[in-house]
């Protein structure tokens, strides 16, 4: 089974590169727990999504780190890989969005099970152990895929809007829908962000969310193949703003799939608390997240040591 991390965001809300900033008095990332907390959990490869130009400090840092650990790979994430027909357009810098990292990893993962993650996410060691668990039971080459869902009000930072994927779920645990929705901010008991018109709309607090935290077989990239076609269909006719920003987002792709029954999706819920650094003010507690864990026995003190 392989981790798949996409760190190639440009972390323009943070303010860096917050995929390699230290939490740990060791120096350790956020990707550093992910990839313990995977290891221990059964997965045997580890794939970094990244951008080119920072392949060496990436290699100098955390992959120094891991790759004496666990196997590991690293692919680029370049907006200038389009299918045939397509053009890139003039003036964009913004990275395709994560379904076109997913597809950048395509060529590695082959036909392996795989799992995905955010590199600045910390998911808790019981999400590992779930996606394991599932893709562990789940032949290769059937497309039976599962989500870790979050509770919307153990997602949210106080320094700003985040974004997530809102769920809808039966009651057996199957997901129905996903979509992603940005800008959302809390408002008291409740949850406010913008629908697909940029209209106002309300999330209750205990919606179920995506956190970008998946569990797939091979036959989701030929899905994400199909989504990310039709998403670059529909960009041709888009005026200029909306060709230099708008992104092909993974959960609307799991989404379409779900929505053609070409897919099954079981989502295993978790009441734990994220942490995460999507503003730079979010580090300080995360740092004290980390460290509460590693003083709680958790973790040890030294992740690699």
């Amino acid at each position: 089974m392989t981790l798949l991390i996409l760190a190639a965001g440009m972390g323009s809300r943070y303010g860096g590169l917050k995929q390699l900033d230290p939490m740990t008095p060791h120096g350790e990332f956020i990707i550093d727990f992910s990839i313990y907390d995977a290891l221990h959990a059964g997965f045997n490869r580890v794939v970094f999504v990244i951008k080119k130009e920072n392949y060496d400090l990436f290699r100098d840092t955390v992959g120094k780190r891991v790759e004496k650990q666990i196997k590991t790979e690293y692919v680029f994430q370049d907006i200038n890989d389009l299918p045939a027909g397509f053009t890139f357009p003039q003036g964009r810098i913004k990275p395709w969005g994560t379904t076109h990292a997913v597809l950048s990893a395509a060529s590695v993962l082959g036909t392996d099970s795989f799992a995905v993650i955010n590199a600045d996410d910390f998911y808790g060691r019981d999400t590992f152990e779930k996606l394991a668990g599932h893709l562990s039971k789940t032949t290769c080459d059937v497309p039976n895929f599962c989500m870790v869902g979050y509770v919307l009000k153990n997602t949210m930072t106080e320094n700003g809007a985040v974004s997530r994927g809102e769920c809808h779920v039966d009651e057996n645990g199957i997901l129905l829908s996903v979509h992603e929705r940005t800008g959302i901010i809390r408002k008291g008991d409740t949850a406010v962000c913008e629908d697909d018109d940029k209209q106002p709309m309300t999330l209750p607090l205990d919606t179920v969310v995506s956190m970008n935290c998946w569990g797939f077989t091979a036959p989701v990239l030929t899905g994400m193949k199909t989504s990310f076609h039709a998403f670059l269909d529909k960009l041709k006719d888009a005026d200029d703003t909306v060709k230099l920003k708008k992104e092909c987002y993974l959960p609307n792709s799991v989404a379409e799939m779900i929505e053609a029954g070409t897919c099954s999706v079981r989502v295993y819920r978790t009441d734990a608390v994220w942490h995460g650094v999507t503003y730079h003010e979010d580090k300080e507690e995360v740092k004290g997240a980390i460290a509460a864990l590693v003083a709680a026995g958790e973790y040890p003190d030294g992740l690699w040591n």
